[in-house]
């Protein structure tokens, strides 16, 4: 890790309540990226409570959510976030076949709409930065226009996660293997 860990009692009163305040709410823990962000105990504050809405409390719902954070973490070659948000993923119901398209870079088959839409608008926003007018009005068909605000507030906080966690090569857990090549 290219950052240190700062131990507990080693954390200014600032860093102890925005860690104090990530775990005793809807995560139960310390995220991940928030191991570099304590760094900056204001952004790290903001950014976890920015990432609780965008992760629980979006009108996608957690198995949209968590698709559009697994097309983000194989975007970005995030192996902690798409290690994280794999398994949750699966409990939120989005197929296995998906799942493993998406990780091989291969495009999935969907049975639904609203799915078809959250991964096209997700990788189209990533890979051109930009959305077709005729996406855009089926993301808004499917999703309406909080879902569509929402999914792009969330596919932007974690490309945050993505960044944080890359650039501080903040690695697995210890016994944990990436699925996740090239």
């Amino acid at each position: 890790m290219r950052i240190r860990d700062i131990a507990r009692d080693d954390m200014t009163q600032a860093q102890r309540r925005v860690t104090d305040e990530a775990v005793s709410g809807k995560r139960g823990r310390m995220p991940a990226p928030l191991r570099a962000w304590i760094h900056s105990p204001e952004l790290g504050q903001r950014a976890q409570k920015l990432g609780e809405l965008l992760r629980y409390d979006t009108v996608l719902g957690s198995r949209l959510s968590e698709l559009a954070i697994l097309v983000t973490a194989r975007f970005w070659t995030s192996r902690y976030e798409w290690f994280a948000h794999r398994s949750e993923a699966l409990k939120a119901g989005l197929e296995p076949d998906i799942i493993e398209a998406i990780a091989a870079h291969s495009e999935p088959h969907f049975s639904d709409a609203r799915s078809r839409v959250v991964y096209d608008y997700a990788r189209q926003l990533h890979q051109t930065h930009e959305i077709p007018s005729d996406l855009h009005a089926a993301a808004v068909r499917e999703l309406g226009d909080q879902g569509v605000v929402e999914l792009v507030g969330l596919l932007g906080y974690y490309t945050l996660v993505a960044m944080t966690l890359n650039a501080f090569e903040i690695g697995l857990p210890a016994g944990a293997e990436s699925e996740l090549g090239p």
